[in-house]
């Protein structure tokens, strides 16, 4: 009998995990590709993914995520047809649509350049008559995008990272501005060792910038789920756990997935 009695607890505590996970909230966020941040070709899906899919499980939550360009991960979410999308710097205009959450990631906007290029700025009038490349539609501050208004430099605008570092390397550009991590994920992705030694970047920032997760207005959950985002949020950065996630992305935890023969 006491054997008996020991084998279904062994069951239930066996199951307990299963259950669990059973009873987690589901919740669908959209997301654009931005690897290290955001990927689907990444570890957990990313340094940013992992985050936020640890934060919420700890508030009763399972993650997914779809991948989505980014014009349709805003749109779809803003029509309530996602809980939240990630991540996003804050424009006013967005507003309407979303609530914003306390800042998740603190991102820095360098200029790479050829260290064959003896570069040295500290005001965007070093820049003039530079050739530079960009990403198409993209924004890189208001100052910065007003100094281009200007005319003052040239920004030839392609699709990809991987583009622009090409660009730079056969001396068609002078400098690439982006995010400093996002930069160098594409140069290990994409380039040989050999070419990624011939580029670095200078220390002092285009831009600083904050970045959120957003939730839909149209859903009537949004506020109450935000207000357990963020709680959840500055314990894990009260305690340190928050920074942990990037000192493993410094680290290499967050490299493309190893890919296995079929």
């Amino acid at each position: 009998m006491i054997h008996r009695v020991l084998f279904v607890l062994a069951l239930l505590l066996a199951s307990l995990p299963g259950l669990a996970r059973e009873q987690m909230q589901p919740l669908r966020i959209s997301v654009g590709d931005w690897p290290p941040y955001l990927s689907s070709e990444m570890q957990h899906n990313g340094v940013i993914a992992h985050l936020i899919s640890d934060l919420l499980a700890d508030e009763g939550y399972q993650v997914t995520f779809r991948f989505l360009p980014w014009p349709r991960a805003y749109a779809a979410a803003a029509a309530g047809q996602f809980d939240a999308t990630a991540v996003w710097m804050h424009k006013a205009e967005r507003e309407a649509d979303f609530h914003f959450s306390a800042p998740l990631l603190d991102e820095q906007f360098v200029f790479f350049h050829l260290k064959s290029l003896p570069f040295d700025w500290h005001s965007f009038d070093d820049l003039t008559g530079m050739n530079i490349g960009g990403g198409l539609e993209y924004s890189y501050g208001p100052g910065f995008d007003a100094f281009l208004e200007t005319g003052k430099v040239n920004m030839e605008r392609v699709s990809t990272d991987q583009q622009n570092f090409e660009k730079l390397l056969k001396e068609r550009i002078s400098l690439y501005p982006q995010e400093m991590n996002v930069g160098y994920a594409a140069l290990r992705s994409h380039f040989s060792p050999e070419d990624q030694d011939k580029i670095t970047h200078h220390p002092q920032p285009l831009l600083v910038n904050l970045s959120y997760l957003m939730l839909p207005k149209s859903l009537e959950s949004s506020p109450q789920l935000m207000e357990r985002f963020n709680r959840r949020l500055q314990s894990y950065r009260d305690s340190g756990r928050y920074q942990r996630y990037f000192d493993d992305l410094r680290q290499g935890k967050y490299e493309p997935a190893a890919h296995t023969e079929p």
